[in-house]
């Protein structure tokens, strides 16, 4: 776990840790639905929501925008861990996934896991493009979907295949690259395409050693803010006819004049990484390194907490594990477990779980069987349930504080 003293830095490199500007001081265990911004993103917006010069003029100004967006796809890039590929930003992180389509012909393949972002962009195109599309069933006991699932499904005219890397509703992580080997294997030119939106914030993302064609992820869930998402495609991805603009150079995939700030408030992002994986690794020599080591100490950190969360520590609140009326989705015991927990408190619904939480000053979210949720809700029986998600910059403090109340709520 973090010291006190690397936690006290941490912390202070973000706005409202410990105060919602409208309700006052609380926990905030709502970092699925949106994580804390970094104060550095805030002043970046500012500063070039002012500027008035767009990209592409033979002005100062605008060799200087250019400039920030080609440094933003560089850094992502690392951020991504890859060396090759293009960047690009859209709408959000569901848009993105919504353009990350290909040529008719085979059939496509996903998860009955996968946020409504993916499997209703894998449903549309399906249609749009005749193809025969298949859904593997996740596992409803863990909360996950493995290779033996798509192991099952996947045959050599799969074309399209689509994985989400960790559940926002479960929080429990995926073997991306073992399913990506399996797909390989059957069907070597299939294009994969990978939903990072709930992954991104829990630990490194190491794409350079997964063979995937396309990425997308929301930045408001990794320390930036609202307003964009951003995409990552293969160069066989790249060349593949997309939306664009007529006449337009093949490998452009921005729709429109991007906001540089977008860019520039992600580089923001991966200068904060960069900087706490030197505090966790201070012998790394390079940017690379020192990424890597972010992901290893936010990984560390949030598993930490999560096992106080559901075990208690000495001297602590007792967990949620001892808790006879709680029940704990996807397992009490799950090594793939990404900073989140959802629960069940027998005999009471989750909204009035949520908003016994909050007057107690512990922010967190219900989960109904909606369209966002009712994949993995329906098949365990539930009308809902409590999504409790943190950050590596929460505390063990507010662990227990969480713990405090869930003990007296579900005493």
């Amino acid at each position: 776990m973090f010291s006190e003293t690397l936690l006290t830095a941490v912390r202070d490199r973000f706005c409202h840790v410990e105060s919602c500007p409208l309700s006052g001081p609380r926990v905030f265990f709502e970092n699925a639905g949106g994580a804390l911004t970094l104060k550095s993103v805030v002043e970046t917006t500012t500063r070039f929501a002012a500027i008035p010069d767009n990209q592409g003029r033979d002005n100062p100004a605008s060799r200087v925008l250019m400039d920030v967006i080609d440094e933003s796809r560089r850094l992502t890039l690392a951020f991504l861990g890859v060396g090759s590929g293009h960047v690009f930003v859209g709408e959000s992180g569901t848009e993105i996934l919504f353009r990350l389509a290909a040529p008719a012909g085979g059939r496509i393949l996903g998860s009955s896991l996968e946020h409504p972002a993916t499997a209703s962009a894998r449903h549309q195109w399906a249609g749009h493009t005749g193809r025969q599309n298949v859904t593997v069933a996740h596992d409803d006991a863990r909360g996950t979907v493995d290779v033996a699932a798509y192991r099952k499904a996947v045959t050599p005219d799969t074309r399209v295949a689509t994985i989400i890397h960790t559940s926002p509703l479960t929080g429990i992580g995926v073997d991306v690259p073992g399913i990506v080997a399996e797909i390989r294997r059957v069907s070597p030119d299939c294009l994969i395409v990978v939903d990072g939106i709930q992954h991104a914030a829990h630990g490194a993302i190491g794409l350079g050693d997964t063979d995937i064609d396309g990425y997308a992820i929301s930045p408001y869930k990794v320390f930036s803010r609202h307003g964009y998402g951003i995409g990552w495609v293969s160069e066989r991805f790249v060349a593949l006819p997309h939306e664009r603009l007529e006449g337009s150079p093949p490998r452009s995939w921005d729709l429109g004049t991007r906001d540089t700030g977008a860019f520039a408030t992600f580089s923001d992002v991966v200068h904060y990484l960069d900087w706490l994986g030197g505090q966790a690794r201070p012998d790394a020599g390079s940017r690379e390194e020192r990424l890597a080591a972010a992901g290893r100490a936010i990984h560390d950190q949030e598993h930490a907490l999560v096992a106080r969360m559901l075990h208690g520590a000495d001297g602590g609140p007792a967990g949620l594990a001892s808790m006879s009326r709680v029940s704990v989705i996807g397992g009490i015991e799950n090594p793939r477990r990404e900073g989140l927990v959802s629960l069940v408190v027998d005999g009471m619904a989750a909204a009035d779980v949520v908003a016994r939480l909050n007057e107690k000053a512990v922010r967190t979210h219900t989960r109904k069987p909606d369209h966002y949720s009712a994949n993995v809700l329906v098949p365990l029986g539930l009308e809902g349930c409590v999504r409790v998600s943190l950050c590596h910059y929460n505390s063990p403090g507010e662990v227990d504080r969480f713990l405090e109340a869930m003990a007296e709520i579900a005493g």
